[in-house]
C-alpha cells in the first residue's frame, strides 16, 4: 500500500483541498485524487535516508553539555550586551573550522546545537573540504572556538554516527 500510496495522509487532505478549492464534481474528484497520488509520490522523493545511528549514549552525554553551554552561553551573551557600553574591546568575527564529520544527520545536528547557542551562527559549510564557517558575537581566540567544536561536539557526534 504505501508504494501505491507512500502519503496517504496528504493525499487525502490535498483531495479535500482541491474539493473545498472547486466545486464539486466527477471530475473535480478525479483531478483531485491525481494531483494528490502524484503529489504524494514526489513528495516521496524529498524524503532523507534514515540516520545511521552506532550509538546512543554519546548523545546522551552531548545532550546534556549542549544543555549547559547554552545556559552559560546565555549568560555570558546577557552580560556582553548589558556591559557593552563599559567595555569595547570585545569584537566579533567569523572563523574556519576544519571538521571531520561527514554524516549529514551529525552535521545537522551540529548546525543546530551551534545556532541554538547564544552568541554563535552556523553560516556555511563547504562538504568538499569539510570546512565551517562560523560567526562568533565574542571572538577572543579562534583556536580556542577550534578547539571547543572539535571535543565538545564532533567528537561525540562522530562517536553517536559513526
Amino acid at each position: 500500500m504505501t508504494r501505491l500510496i507512500p502519503h496517504p495522509l496528504l493525499s487525502l487532505t490535498l483531495v479535500l483541498m482541491w474539493l473545498l478549492l472547486t466545486s464539486f464534481s466527477l471530475g473535480h474528484l478525479v483531478l483531485g485524487t491525481a494531483l494528490g497520488l502524484i503529489i504524494g509520490w514526489f513528495f516521496r522523493l524529498l524524503e532523507p535516508e534514515q540516520p545511521r545511528l552506532r550509538r546512543v549514549w554519546p548523545l546522551v552525554k552531548l545532550m546534556g553539555i549542549v544543555a549547559v553551554d547554552i545556559l552559560r552561553s546565555n549568560i555570558a551573551v546577557a552580560w556582553l550586551i548589558l556591559t557593552r557600553g563599559r567595555h569595547g574591546s570585545r569584537r566579533s568575527g567569523f572563523l574556519e573550522i576544519p571538521l571531520e564529520l561527514k554524516d549529514p544527520h551529525a552535521l545537522s545536528l551540529l548546525a543546530m546545537i551551534v545556532t541554538a547557542t547564544p552568541g554563535t551562527a552556523w553560516l556555511a559549510h563547504d562538504m568538499d573540504s569539510g570546512v565551517l564557517v562560523l560567526h562568533v558575537f565574542d571572538l577572543i581566540d579562534e583556536d580556542d572556538w577550534r578547539e571547543l567544536i572539535h571535543t565538545r561536539y564532533e567528537t561525540l557526534l562522530m562517536e553517536a554516527f559513526g
